[in-house]
């Protein structure tokens, strides 16, 4: 009797989206289920050409379908994506860790019937993606990106073709990409070979002297590293032609993007990152958030660019900074079994807006800030690698209550945390002390 009463008292799975489809994407061929009343055949299969997307839109509308779920599968989704969500669909995209078949018999047929299934009771929850328009800046800002890696790369070449001739330039000045290791790469490609006269292209500000300088410029010169040298400089240059263009395009979107009126006030002076745009990025950003979110220390243009393009300005799918904090994987873990903490490491994430995090974690090494003598603190406690996650979840916070607050962020000062710090130990001390049945007494 009491086994079915139990019973009885389950709450039971209701459908919540009767007018669901589920889809599983592929990459030569999309397989979709609607509910079984909804067609005679309730599993159809579909190529990938334009054409053939249209016709399961058409098809799917045809059935009534208001709702459709599919699984992330690397970048075939998103053409489908935006296809369906122009036609009036509600797309979810969903990670492929719901949509986990249970283990037995595993097919393209019974996975888009399983994500069916599941999104008709409601079990389904829709991956974050920004809004339309802020993903045409992301892969623009990706693409920007991917070019100053492959610029890199071609600067790594020609290290490499001096270095085979002896020319160690690279122990005289810093950075061969600067303006003297320019003047003097370009000059070389053009024929000049004495090393007093490359010498003398040498910058103002270069710590070494030109003797220093000649010295390092005497090699062999041998022809098959020239000519590996002037192909690499060539790469160099056209990478900077197309980073020029891609950054023209950024600018252009985020002009588009501007919803506030702002006038940019004074900050704080930092040098511009060697590898920012050309333009000014602080100003644009203002106007599309409404804050300036460059005054967090340790977030400079570059950064501030890669995370509003990744997330957006709009941030109300999170309910809270938790759940940001969350979705960049910045936050604890909870493996927890029978009362005990089995683990508390963050998860594994590829998130780019979560690397920018960790990234502008890292630069408070030097900072003179709050936030810089949190991060020396915790550097303290723990490893480096657990303090910059703590710190950039500290980060990812604060951007939260930047952008859903419209605040302007204010430093208090590395000697305001410090007195805090110190209060609370002491704080901490004398309740020790009063449960012990002592007191503490300052030293005069």
């Amino acid at each position: 009797m009491a086994t079915s009463k139990a019973r009885a008292g389950r709450s039971k799975l209701e459908v919540m989206h009767p007018d669901a489809a589920g889809i599983d994407v592929g990459g030569s061929m999309h397989f979709v289920a609607v509910p079984n009343e909804a067609a005679e055949q309730s599993v159809r299969q579909f190529g990938v050409y334009t054409r053939d997307l249209h016709a399961m839109a058409d098809w799917l509308q045809a059935c009534g379908v208001k709702i459709v779920a599919m699984e992330s599968t690397g970048v075939y989704w998103i053409p489908l994506y935006e296809l369906l969500e122009r036609r009036g669909f509600e797309v979810m995209l969903v990670d492929a860790r719901q949509v986990k078949n249970v283990s037995g018999r595993k097919s393209d047929v019974l996975d888009c019937q399983w994500i069916q299934q599941l999104l008709s009771y409601g079990l389904l929850k829709a991956a974050f993606r920004p809004q339309d328009q802020f993903c045409e800046l992301r892969e623009f800002n990706r693409l920007r990106t991917r070019l100053l890696a492959d610029q890199g790369r071609s600067v790594q070449h020609m290290q490499k073709a001096m270095t085979l001739m002896n020319i160690q330039l690279s122990q005289a000045i810093s950075d061969v990409a600067g303006v003297t290791g320019q003047k003097i790469v370009r000059a070389i490609v053009e024929g000049e070979r004495d090393a007093q006269v490359l010498a003398a292209y040498r910058d103002s500000r270069i710590k070494a002297s030109e003797e220093e300088i000649a010295a390092s410029l005497q090699g062999t010169w041998r022809a098959e590293h020239l000519l590996a040298l002037k192909q690499a400089l060539g790469r160099f240059d056209f990478y900077a032609q197309q980073l020029q263009e891609c950054e023209t395009e950024i600018q252009r979107v985020m002009t588009k993007l501007e919803v506030h009126t702002k006038e940019l006030g004074k900050g704080k002076k930092r040098s511009k990152a060697k590898n920012a745009p050309k333009f000014n990025v602080r100003e644009r950003l203002l106007k599309m958030c409404g804050v300036d979110v460059t005054k967090v220390d340790g977030i400079d243009e570059t950064t501030a660019l890669n995370i509003v393009a990744e997330v957006g300005t709009d941030l109300s799918r999170f309910p809270s900074d938790k759940h940001f904090a969350s979705w960049l994987g910045l936050c604890p873990g909870t493996r927890i079994s029978g009362g005990k903490v089995l683990g508390a490491k963050t998860k594994h994430s590829v998130n780019r807006a979560s690397q920018a995090f960790r990234q502008a974690a890292a630069a408070l090494r030097s900072s003179k800030s709050a936030l810089g003598a949190y991060f020396r603190r915790l550097c303290g406690r723990m490893d480096k690698g657990k303090a910059v996650t703590a710190a950039a979840h500290k980060l990812a916070r604060l951007f939260y209550a930047l952008m859903t607050k419209g605040q302007e962020y204010v430093d208090q000062g590395q000697l305001y945390y410090e007195e805090r710090y110190r209060q609370r130990v002491i704080h901490h001390l004398q309740r020790r002390a009063q449960s012990l049945g002592m007191s503490l007494v300052p030293t005069a």
